[in-house]
């Protein structure tokens, strides 16, 4: 599936939830707990994302031209926006996650049920992902 694929499912199941902040607020603390688990090894440093409130950890490895992530939180609703970018970006090629526009936050109205904090964020969760597409991508043409 490509990125906006797979963003309009999202906002195909958010739009069930009818703008309602706690059911939201549930919905993404299951989409975390569903993420798979990160290993403990690679929840060093090095991968936290730099921005956020909550701790955030993101790991990126390529496989067959694809970028593949792991990513963790250690909380609830933190670990399920993460789990949406991981859903989106994952097993994407690097130019797909370099050049993709997510609208995604905005149709489903995001900003109404996360807060300024969060926000910014979820921003610098997204960075971080562009980061490493571009990473896995030199390395990739350097080879």
């Amino acid at each position: 599936m490509s990125v906006n694929d797979i963003q309009d499912s999202i906002i195909e199941e958010f739009s069930v939830l009818d703008g309602d902040q706690e059911m939201t607020n549930f919905y993404l603390m299951d989409l975390g707990q569903k993420l798979p688990s990160m290993p403990e090894e690679i929840k060093t440093d090095d991968n936290i994302v730099k921005g956020c409130q909550s701790t955030v950890w993101l790991n990126a490895s390529m496989k067959d031209g694809r970028v593949y992530f792991q990513a963790d939180s250690n909380t609830a609703i933190t670990k399920g926006l993460v789990s949406l970018l991981v859903r989106t970006f994952s097993g994407q090629s690097p130019d797909d996650i370099i050049n993709a526009e997510l609208y995604f936050p905005e149709r489903i109205h995001m900003n109404r049920f996360i807060g300024t904090q969060r926000s910014n964020g979820f921003l610098a969760m997204i960075k971080q992902f562009k980061v490493y597409a571009v990473a896995m991508k030199v390395k990739a043409e350097s080879q």
